[in-house]
């Protein structure tokens, strides 16, 4: 996910150098595309999958990407988007009124995603804290349902947030309930396959009734999904491209995302 805090410094070296992997990838991939466009005398790249055609394309921003051009955005083929909202429950992304109303007035349907932190409070209180404080939904067919980002530990070295498998998952639940609770939806589940067959121990029942947001960098699809999920509603398929922020996609058609918004 787009990143706007700073991990404790003792563990900023290692994130840095993931960032600098990513970067790196990036710009040798730029080089080389760089390299065949010329060859070819090609004006423009693809930079989504071959898979991807047809599929809405958006993104999503945390405060790292400060005030961002929306109109601009849109004219770059930008149809959602996804803005962080809080992490844990003490922090809320400053940007987040710009972002997140601004989406919405060039155009885009939004919706807004918690950072979770298992390790900091229970997941009914991250929850609650999140859909305070722009966590919300509503049936007009430009919101997205809330959505929950749990990944690996960004702050420590314990990945599983020191949590065994059963506690993540009721945490994971706790936070769900909650959600639906004060807004009426499920959240879309962000993770990684990785992670969720690590941390959870591979937990299928959240499949039944969460939508997934795959992450998974530098490939034709999707992949193998986390246990449990036939299908991927939101695929994060890079963390930079011609849009801000990450780079993602819807798995329908527009009218499809529009429905989904509504919640039928």
């Amino acid at each position: 996910m787009a990143r706007d805090r700073k991990p404790p410094r003792r563990h900023s070296g290692r994130h840095s150098g993931r960032r600098t992997r990513h970067r790196y990838r990036r710009h040798s991939r730029f080089i080389a595309a760089s390299m065949t466009a010329l060859a070819l005398g090609a004006t423009a790249l693809a930079e989504t999958p071959a898979s991807a055609a047809g599929k809405p394309r958006g993104h999503d921003v945390s405060s790292h990407q400060k005030n961002v051009n929306w109109p601009k955005a849109k004219a770059k083929g930008a149809r959602f988007v996804y803005v962080k909202a809080t992490e844990s429950h003490t922090y809320r992304n400053p940007f987040f009124g710009q972002q997140y109303n601004g989406s919405r007035d060039a155009g885009l349907v939004r919706g807004a995603y918690h950072f979770a932190l298992p390790n900091r409070s229970s997941g009914r209180t991250q929850a609650a804290y999140f859909v305070r404080n722009g966590g919300g939904w509503r049936p007009d067919g430009w919101t997205l349902p809330p959505a929950l980002d749990i990944e690996y530990n960004p702050y420590g070295r314990q990945k599983c947030y020191g949590l065994t498998k059963a506690r993540m998952t009721a945490w994971i639940r706790s936070f769900s309930d909650e959600v639906l609770r004060l807004t009426g939806r499920r959240p879309v589940i962000y993770t990684t396959t990785h992670w969720w067959n690590t941390c959870t121990g591979a937990d299928r029942a959240f499949a039944a009734d969460h939508a997934l947001w795959a992450a998974r960098y530098n490939a034709s699809s999707a992949g193998t999904l986390p246990a449990g999920w036939r299908l991927w509603t939101f695929w994060q398929y890079d963390n930079g491209g011609s849009l801000p922020g990450d780079q993602n996609l819807f798995n329908g058609s527009m009218a499809q995302l529009r429905k989904f918004a509504r919640g039928r």
